[in-house]
């Protein structure tokens, strides 16, 4: 029979409801408590999303409504399952993964951020990914200290 005749299948909703997985970071999955109260917190609202597309009743838009929250499940379950939560620093001597780092470009810009996991960072928000080229500058390095790569100059003014 011709896909044209079945109303379960079709050329259309195929290509809408075979998304590619989200890419997931070859780097350590690091995150903080918030970090993992927030991935599983996701994880939780694509469940709810999913289930709500179940009750559609129109096959189809049943599954183009289910192939987001389907994908996002298999990301974030992935993304909970092998997150190491790394307890906030106790030392501010030297920056480290939970640290929060002011310094000032070679521009004069001063801007602060707290080094966090990569789903839970939001530069806009003031958090950077541990994995960033900035935050890769900054770690193990101290106040006062001036590191840089790629006419990238920066000077650490505080951590906390």
């Amino acid at each position: 029979m011709s896909v044209a005749f079945t109303k379960e299948d079709s050329t259309e909703t195929a290509s809408e409801t075979l998304l590619p997985d989200r890419p997931i970071s070859p780097h350590p999955n690091l995150v903080t408590e918030t970090g993992l109260k927030a991935l599983q917190f996701q994880l939780e609202q694509a469940r709810e999303a999913y289930e709500t597309a179940q009750k559609i009743e129109d096959v189809n838009e049943r599954r183009r409504q289910a192939a987001i929250p389907l994908r996002d499940i298999r990301y974030f379950a992935a993304r909970v399952r092998t997150a190491q939560v790394i307890a906030d620093p106790v030392s501010t001597e030297t920056v480290a993964f939970g640290s929060t780092v002011t310094f000032r470009r070679k521009d004069g810009r001063v801007q602060k951020y707290r080094v966090v996991g990569e789903d839970e960072a939001d530069p806009n928000a003031g958090s950077i990914s541990f994995a960033s080229p900035v935050a890769r500058l900054l770690m193990g390095k101290a106040v006062g200290d001036e590191c840089g790569a790629s006419g990238q100059e920066l000077e650490i003014i505080s951590i906390s």
